[in-house]
């Protein structure tokens, strides 16, 4: 198992004259954001962990260090060419890998082991995390089929209301080959309200070619939420203090 942790953004709603550094470098109870996800990601060896950088890249290398595998996303175009630019530390690879985020510090390491667990078992080409939630998050909502099968993910910024309704959430946490996961990477188009290539295209391409697609779905408000603003940022830190306590 390896890793990809998608690292590049500059995180703007998060900047002031106090705070001008990427966002995954953004203090979280005394550590960066970043470093909470690797903390969780410590079943992993630093050398399997690909971080994909972009804003003030060499500042999150510095802060970071390690022995980790460091990637450069030179434009931000989405999810999905994010990921394309760690597609060279996989020459050779046929394993599998998680994709996830790194400025989601609220995971633990039980969620990540859940969903590769999951993955292992099905013998799936990709397994998605899925999350039901109370919250009113921006994440994109998961289409089931008549079956129950994940057929497709719809970004909020392309979702009718009525698809807007579903409480089932893809949290962006990804398992899968990597053969797979990158020759589907490179079949993305970019027709969509933000002009981006999204991760979450991935999956309708497999299924359209008859993989496996899976998920393994978890209760949780909490875990699944993103530092995008000063209040998530707040929300998280109220939240890692009473899990501490407890």
């Amino acid at each position: 198992m390896r890793a990809i942790i998608l690292a590049a953004g500059k995180g703007t709603r998060l900047q002031s004259e106090k705070f001008n550094l990427p966002k995954v470098l953004r203090q979280l109870c005394g550590k960066p954001l970043l470093g909470h996800v690797l903390e969780n990601m410590a079943f992993l060896s630093p050398e399997d962990i690909s971080i994909v950088v972009g804003y003030m890249s060499e500042k999150v290398e510095t802060e970071i260090g390690g022995t980790y595998r460091y990637a450069l996303q030179t434009e931000q175009k989405g999810t999905g060419h994010a990921v394309l630019a760690a597609e060279s530390h996989f020459d050779g690879y046929d394993g599998d890998v998680i994709i996830l985020f790194g400025d989601m510090p609220m995971f633990k390491r039980e969620h990540y082991e859940g969903v590769i667990r999951k993955h292992e078992e099905s013998g799936a080409d990709l397994t998605i995390l899925t999350a039901i939630a109370e919250a009113p998050l921006p994440y994109g909502r998961i289409i089931r089929d008549a079956d129950g099968k994940v057929c497709d993910i719809v970004e909020q910024k392309d979702a009718t209301e009525e698809q807007k309704a579903i409480r089932e959430l893809n949290v962006g946490i990804f398992v899968a080959k990597a053969p797979a996961l990158f020759e589907a990477l490179h079949k993305i188009g970019n027709n969509n309200a933000q002009g981006e290539y999204y991760l979450t295209d991935v999956p309708k391409i497999l299924i359209r070619e008859g993989r496996k697609v899976e998920s393994h779905t978890i209760h949780d408000d909490v875990a699944i939420v993103g530092v995008n603003t000063v209040e998530d940022l707040e929300f998280c830190e109220k939240h890692m203090k009473e899990r501490k306590h407890d």
